[in-house]
């Protein structure tokens, strides 16, 4: 199978490498208009084509991922458009906010073209992403969807959804990941306060952290079943968790999930 990805920023270079090193069986090639990136790219993954070239980069492609900014993906559509072969190639779009009627609009010319919506968050650099996954009609029937999860399998977590909650998805797990990181860096500074050094700091919480995704995705728990664990009567960790109620943590989570997604 041959993957052609247009865009070799973050998102773009990170499912390069992650199909280079995981997915042997796929025959990748990016496109790129500034060649540094494609350099890059091409230092350390030798086995994947680079080109500047978008028209090129598709030619004979069974999967094209569209891997560039909402703002770029209508030029880019326009670009492409006469180049795709919609019986025998499927397009994936990694454009947020851009959803899969737009993205039909924008092909016009193209007879009921094979077209995903995809949202991953940036852990799929390591292998441990989120991605969420809804398909067009076309594709829906056409039998792709397996296809297209296999690719994004192999840097992590996928799931296939109704489009109507890629939104909520991505204010959950895309933006989410955002949340994540700022709870450790806040965590951080309070460590640093306490006499840690940054680094160690950083280190211990992390696996704090990664300590306590484990239990929840290790078996018959739930969040609160394992808090109750560790809040002994008048002990340090009812007094923290007090302390989080009191300056509206849960409040502050939960604004800030939904936030993204409602019409100020």
């Amino acid at each position: 199978m041959k993957t052609a990805i247009i865009g070799a920023g973050s998102m773009g270079g990170a499912i390069a490498r992650a199909l280079c090193c995981k997915r042997k069986d796929i025959n990748v090639t990016v496109s790129n208009p500034s060649a540094g990136k494609l350099e890059k790219l091409k230092t350390e993954c030798p086995d994947i084509d680079v080109t500047s070239d978008n028209i090129a980069a598709i030619r004979d492609a069974d999967v094209i991922i569209l891997a560039v900014k909402p703002w770029i993906l209508p030029d880019v559509a326009a670009q492409l458009q006469p180049h795709i072969d919609s019986e025998r190639q499927t397009i994936v779009s990694l454009a947020g906010g851009i959803d899969l009627r737009a993205i039909e609009d924008m092909l016009p010319d193209i007879p009921a073209p094979r077209i995903f919506r995809v949202i991953p968050d940036t852990a799929i650099s390591v292998g441990k992403g989120m991605t969420f996954i809804a398909a067009n009609q076309a594709a829906a029937q056409g039998g792709t969807t397996d296809q297209i999860d296999g690719i994004f399998a192999c840097m992590g977590e996928t799931a296939v959804i109704e489009e109507r909650l890629m939104n909520a998805a991505t204010a959950l797990s895309s933006c989410g990941i955002a949340y994540v990181f700022k709870f450790v860096q806040a965590a951080v500074q309070a460590g640093v306060e306490l006499g840690f050094r940054p680094a160690d700091a950083m280190h211990y919480f992390n696996a704090t952290v990664e300590g306590a995704c484990a239990l929840l995705n290790n078996g018959d728990t739930t969040p609160q079943a394992e808090i109750d664990k560790v809040t002994t009567p008048g002990g340090m960790t009812i007094k923290g968790i007090n302390a989080l109620e009191h300056n509206g943590f849960t409040s502050a989570v939960i604004k800030a999930i939904l936030a993204p997604v409602r019409k100020s």
